[in-house]
């Protein structure tokens, strides 16, 4: 799982059908600061997510099968599974 930041949609003329009616987003990992940590990549959104929001993506294929319940040939390898409203540190 990582965290992430929502950078905005992404959309696709032509895509695979497992993608039908799943929002497409670019998503920014961030770290416990929410700065920028790694390289951005795409994923489906799963909680109804929009640019700006924290998010938790799971980036792992056989937990999204599961979630998607579409059978084990899925070409969806990241999907954020939720929000983040809030967050506390020890410091």
């Amino acid at each position: 799982m990582k965290h992430c930041r929502v950078v905005g949609p992404l959309w696709a003329t032509v895509k695979h059908p497992a993608f039908h009616g799943h929002p497409l987003f670019v998503v920014q990992p961030i770290d416990e600061r929410g700065a920028d940590a790694g390289t951005s990549f795409v994923a489906i959104d799963h909680v109804q997510a929009g640019v700006g929001d924290k998010v938790i993506v799971l980036t792992e294929g056989n937990g999204v099968r599961q979630i998607l319940k579409q059978g084990d040939i899925v070409p969806i390898r990241s999907i954020i599974v939720g929000i983040v409203d809030h967050v506390e540190t020890g410091s």
